[in-house]
Formats: structure tokens, sequence, C-alpha cells
């Protein structure tokens, strides 16, 4: 019987395939899910981003504010199935105060796709999301979006990826021009055209002409001028570019490059085909024990995200458990780590968005949602037999503070219960003053809009108007040692000490100059940007 389970583990974990999306914002990352889905056939028209309030909402942006922004906040899990695979996309927030959420939902994933704008090339944001993925040793797949309009020559864009990001490139596809004149891909694989035809805000699947290189019936189809570029264009490829090594694609230091256009589908089947047969399938953990393979034959996962009110009806909170080992099965009881306890894992879901359906089985790579009455916390890990705990999740550096205040006492428990929520889904950290006399939690956040997110949670969910009063600090550094690492450091000047939510000690700074005169006076003093994980393994890195 368990040799029965280890194979039906085997097989399908072959078939997972699980990844998230990093992108700047506006470089399209919301309409490429959707049209990722659209393909996989999870929905059979995809919906504009900034959608006029006739046409369809985006599927992945549930959350009300992000249906009236026009950008995802918050973190989903899209789980659908293309050509006989399981795929989970982990779809994460694409706005520029992009929150933590980002750091955990790569915690979980086994690739990135790296979406470039082909007009502005790589930009902040795309920038810092590679350092993370870079941190995790992440296999990342680059799909260069908006070839249809005005953009930048294709091989400058290779050079500026291998230059600034130090990632070899290899180009699985080529473009055959720009802007208006984009008339489709040439595929490296295959050696064919693909000429595609412009459908209607590319709502539906795009119709293609397939042609191999070299036929003459290309002249019907192709501008001459357009067929010589490729043809030069593919002989410089040859003669400059890099093989296609997948063991350096899969130790994050290749980066296979796709050029297509989101918005009209041009080149996004070609992509979801090579990004299957490239990509890594779910792979191995580091844990108490070592790294543990998928296909060892006990359930284990770990929480990497939490959620309340996905269903504003049912005040539900789901947590988001990323499969490691073995096979789920609903009901299961698993021990958990952090509290020592057992847990039964009724209600098992699997999630689309806001949309959650019950299942009985998940393997590894899978994600499965989980109703969550206050047991979990970020980094917790589950298991069934032989203990083991994985890695826990880091908390970085937040750059904005400020306290939360609650201008009506009646609404005093509200306050408290959303704060508490909040704080459990890390939709931002929260910190507290070590006077007692001040009560009202301190917001610290990566940007402006994790605070409007709160507030606007605050009222929407639980009913409560809040205010925010900025306060004049921008660094944040926690003391490795502990609280009596900072009565040994005796009285510090120019900066303010606050506890976070483990009851840590974390020093609050006005800006570098500051921290640095604390560093020189009190070299004694370990200091970290990372937070040290609540739940989980402290991790190497």
């Amino acid at each position: 019987m368990s040799n029965e389970i280890t194979v039906d583990i085997e097989n399908a974990v072959e078939k997972r395939r699980n990844f998230a999306i990093i992108s700047h914002p506006d470089a399209g990352k919301t309409t490429l899910t959707e049209k990722l889905l659209l393909y996989g056939g999870a929905i059979h028209q995809a919906g504009a981003v900034k959608a006029r309030r006739d046409q369809r909402k985006a599927t992945s942006d549930w959350m009300e504010m992000e249906k009236q922004r026009g950008i995802s906040i918050t973190s989903t899990v899209l789980q659908f199935e293309y050509d006989d695979f399981q795929i989970n996309l982990l779809d994460t927030p694409g706005h520029q105060d992009f929150s933590e959420d980002t750091y955990r939902t790569l915690a979980a994933a086994d690739n990135a796709v790296m979406l470039i704008d082909a007009a502005k090339g790589l930009e902040p944001q795309t920038r810092k999301l590679f350092e993370v993925c870079k941190m995790r040793e992440l296999p990342i797949f680059t799909f260069v979006n908006k070839m249809d309009r005005p953009g930048r020559e294709p091989l400058e864009l290779l050079d500026e990826i291998e230059r600034e990001l130090g990632l070899q490139t290899y180009a699985v596809n080529w473009p055959i021009g720009i802007g208006d004149r984009f008339a489709g891909v040439f595929d490296r694989r295959d050696q064919n055209i693909h000429l595609f035809e412009r459908r209607e805000h590319g709502s539906r699947e795009a119709q293609e002409t397939v042609i191999p290189l070299g036929d003459p019936r290309i002249e019907q189809y192709l501008p001459q001028d357009l067929y010589y570029q490729l043809k030069e264009d593919i002989e410089l490829l040859a003669e400059l570019g890099s093989e296609l090594d997948l063991e350096m694609v899969h130790a994050g230091q290749m980066t296979p490059v796709f050029f297509g256009s989101a918005m009209t589908n041009f080149g996004v089947q070609l992509f979801l085909d090579a990004f299957l047969d490239y990509a890594l399938k779910p792979i191995g953990r580091q844990s108490s024990i070592g790294i543990v393979d998928p296909t060892y034959p006990e359930f284990t996962g770990f929480v990497f995200k939490l959620q309340a009110n996905m269903d504003p009806k049912h005040r539900d909170r789901v947590a988001f458990v990323r499969v490691c080992t073995g096979k789920f099965e609903k009901d299961m009881v698993v021990n958990h780590v952090r509290t020592g306890k057992t847990v039964r894992l009724s209600r098992p879901q699997k999630l689309f968005a806001q949309d959650r359906e019950s299942i009985e089985e998940a393997y590894p790579g899978d994600v499965i949602g989980l109703n969550n009455p206050g047991v979990f916390a970020i980094g917790d890990t589950i298991y069934v037999g032989s203990k083991l705990e994985y890695e826990g999740i880091p908390c970085f550096s937040p750059e904005l503070f400020a306290y939360l205040k609650n201008p009506n006492p009646s609404k005093f428990k509200q306050f408290q219960k959303g704060i508490q929520e909040l704080q459990e889904e890390g939709a931002v950290q929260i910190m507290y003053s070590t006077d007692d006399f001040k009560r009202e939690p301190i917001l610290a956040a990566v940007g402006q809009l994790q605070f409007d997110v709160v507030q606007f949670r605050m009222l929407s969910e639980y009913g409560v108007e809040t205010q925010v009063e900025l306060l004049p600090y921008n660094v944040a550094r926690w003391v490795k040692n502990g609280w009596s690492a900072v009565e040994k450091a005796g009285r510090l000047f120019n900066c303010m000490t606050v506890k976070d939510n483990w009851n840590r000690p974390v020093l609050l700074f006005k800006n570098e100059w500051n921290l640095n005169q604390i560093i020189e006076d009190h070299p004694e003093l370990e200091l970290s940007n990372i937070a040290p994980v609540g739940s989980g393994l402290q991790p190497d890195k």
C-alpha cells in the first residue's frame, strides 16, 4: 500500500508546476495572469484590468479596493489545469508600495516569471523583487510584454538583463516587428514562424498561422523587410547568444526569454507550453532534518499567508498552506509545531481568487486554503509522522511608521479585533510603544498604500473609522540579543525603542545617519534589518 502511495505522490509531483509573477506596476501582470487562465480554460473571457463598469472585472483582483483602483493589493492563488499539468499560479501585488505579501508568496513558489514592459525594460520594483528571487535561488523566466506597442530593440533588452541582473539570457522565441508592425514570433524550439491575428481586446485565444522557417508561403503573409530582418536576427542569435542550459536556469543563473503581448494574446500560449517543459517541478525544502524531498511519504506543509474576510458574508479567515510532501487528505489530523497541539484540517478549499471549492486531496506544489480560527501564524509548519519544522518567513525592514488611532471609544472591541486579525495575516507590521500609557498600535509599512489598505479594511470589514498619525522615522532595526542587550546599552539617543508583535525590541531611526551614530556609540549592539522569524526555523540567509 505504501509503495502505491509513493508512486501516486511521484506522479502528482511530475504533473505540478508552481510559480509567481513579479513585475513593476503597469507592466501588465494582471493581464498576463488573466490570459494564462484563459488558455488554461479556467475562464472563458478575459476581463480588462482597468475595466469600464460594464466590462468584467479581472478575476485575480477580488478586494473591493483593488477593483476601484485597478491594481492588485493582495496575493491570491489561482489553480488551473492545462495540458495534463496542475498549475498553481501565485498572484502577487503589483502596486508601487508592494507589501510583505510579495516576499511571503515567493517563499511558497518554485519558479518566478519576470514580466518586463518592452518600452521601459527593467524598472525599480522588478529589480527589488529580482533580489528576493535571487536570495531564494528561484529559476526566473522572462516575458517581455507589450511588443504590440512602440518599444526598445529586443537585443538591447537582453543586454540590459545580462548587464544589470547578472543573468545569462536565452531567447526562446524572437519577435517579428515591433509596435503596429508586430506580426508574431519565431519559435526557436520548433523552428516555426507563428503569425497572430489580432482579436478585439484579446478577450479570447489568439488565432495563429504557423509556417516553417524557409517555407516559400511566408511571402504571402509577411512584408519582405520584416522577413529579412528576422533571418538576420536569427543568425546573430545563433552566433552570439548562449545555448539553453536548464541546469543554469534551475539554479537561477540563466533566464529563458519570451516576447509577446498579453493584451492581444500574442505569444502567451507559446510561453505557457515552453514554461511547463523548462520549469522546476516541486522541489525539496530546507527543514530541521535537512532538505526534505516532495516524495517523502508523510504529509507536511507550511503556512505562507493568512487572509481575513475573503468572503465578507461569512467573516472567514483563511490560512494559505503550501503542501511540501506527501498527500493531503480532507479531515486529516496534523501536528502543529509551534503550539505542539494536533489540529483537524476540515473544510480544506481549492482557491481561485475569491472563489473556493471543497477538495478531498492535494499534493506537493499545491496550495490549499484552510479555515483558520486563530490557530495559524505565518511560517507555521504542520506535519504528520516524524517531527520536522520548515524555515520561517522573515519580515523585512519597514520604512514608514504611524500611530493608528481610534477616535470612537465605543468601537474599542471592533478596533482591537481588526488590529489583531490584520496583524495575524501580515497586512502590515504592527509595533507598540514601550510606554504603557501609549496603547495605540504603531503601523510599520513598506509604503503609504499599506496604511490606506488598513484604514479601508478597518472601516469596510470592522466598521471602525481610524486616524493615522505619521511618526518621523524611516529606518527600523531589530536588536539581535533581545531586551537584555537594550538594557545593557543604557540610554540610546536619537531613536525610539518599540516592541514588535512577538515582544522583541526594535529601534526606529529618523535616518541612516542616526543609525550609524548608534552603531559607533554602541558597537556591542547587534542590529538586523530583517526580523527574526516568529514561527519556523530561522533561515541561514
